[in-house]
Parts: C-alpha cells; structure tokens; sequence
C-alpha cells in the first residue's frame, strides 16, 4: 500500500551549503560481493582510514541493518529486494547530508542495485559501485559464520552462491581483491580512487 496525501518539503538548507560544511561531497561507495567476500571487513577499515584522514564517513552494515531497520525482513527474494530498497533510500538520505556513506551487502540482484543507482542519479548524487570480487573457494574457506557449510548440507536453503543466484556487476565503477591485499591497502586504493575521479580532497 502506497502513502496518499503527502506532499515533499523542499530543504531550507542545500547540499552544497552542508558540503562546504563538511569540506566533502555527499556520496554513496556500494560494496557488492559473495558472503564472506570481505565486504564488511574492508568497509570498516576503510570508514576507519576516512574518519582518520579528517572525512565524515559512514558504513549501513547488513547484519547491523537487520538487527533494527530491517529486522521484519527475511531471506526470500521479495524480502531481500526490500531490504535493498530500503538501504538504497538510506544511503541517498545520508548522501544527500554529505557523508561518506559506505554500504556493506551481497546484494545479488542486478535490477536492485541499479535502482539504487538510479535514484542517486535523479538526484545528482554519487554512486560507485564496488565488485569485491573474491573467488567462492576463498569465501567458503573464511566461512566465519559456517553459513557455507550449512548450506551444502542442505540446512540452510536461499543462500546466496550456493542455491541461490548472486548477479556480479557487468561494469563495476572498481573491483577490489580481498584475496590479494589487506583492507588497509585496498582501502587506500579506494581513497586514491576518489581523490583521482575528484570526490576527494587528499
């Protein structure tokens, strides 16, 4: 059921004036990946290095998510699209405020990730979509929740790469490899990488 008479109230405040602010543009760094891919791990240590550097940061985790904003929400495909939807207005709000903000979550759908997309477009905000691309060997060797190994015993059903699909992207704004370098220096990559595409200052 869709919300009826509501009307939007246009910001007494612009972004421009909260990122002059804050000395930052507002933007939206979306990690994608495997379970136990490394997406959590290299999103703290990289709001770490951020907030360490001077730079208002923020990571929307998705356990953490779950524990409160979307703990009404399971694991099924209608469930997980929601979950995404949900995170992606998040994300556009905390954006639009002019925080770093840094989304931890497998997202495995295409379609989910690009709607999160769009709306930061229609909005002229910043989307990097991250790919961090870990080979499925490395995440089931990690397992720290046995999440894998419950899965191919077949007691848990849904789960993402084993019986249910994960959709990487098919032009990923960057890749990182937990495999072959530690959250600290990929989350020095990522800082370079928005230092040299002009959405940070160094």
């Amino acid at each position: 059921m869709n919300a009826t008479n509501i009307t939007w109230h246009e910001n007494h405040v612009k972004r421009d004036e909260r990122e002059k602010l804050l000395s930052q543009k507002g933007l939206t760094i979306w990690l994608t990946g495997l379970p136990s891919s490394g997406k959590s791990t290299t999103a703290f240590t990289f709001e770490h290095e951020l907030i360490k550097q001077g730079h208002l940061a923020y990571v929307l985790d998705g356990d953490n998510v779950r524990h409160g904003l979307n703990n009404n929400l399971g694991f099924s495909a209608e469930d997980r699209e929601e979950n995404i939807r949900r995170i992606g207005e998040v994300a556009l709000l905390f954006a639009d405020a002019g925080i770093i903000t840094i989304t931890s979550f497998i997202s495995p759908y295409r379609s989910d990730r690009d709607r999160a997309r769009k709306i930061h477009d229609d909005k002229g905000l910043h989307f990097i979509e991250i790919f961090v691309d870990t080979p499925i060997e490395i995440c089931e060797d990690r397992d720290p929740k046995g999440l894998y190994k419950k899965a191919r015993a077949g007691e848990l059903k849904g789960f993402t790469g084993i019986d249910d699909p994960y959709e990487p992207p098919v032009n990923p704004d960057y890749v990182l490899k937990t495999a072959e370098k530690s959250p600290e220096l990929l989350s020095l990559e990522l800082i370079e990488y928005l230092i040299n595409n002009g959405l940070l200052k160094d």
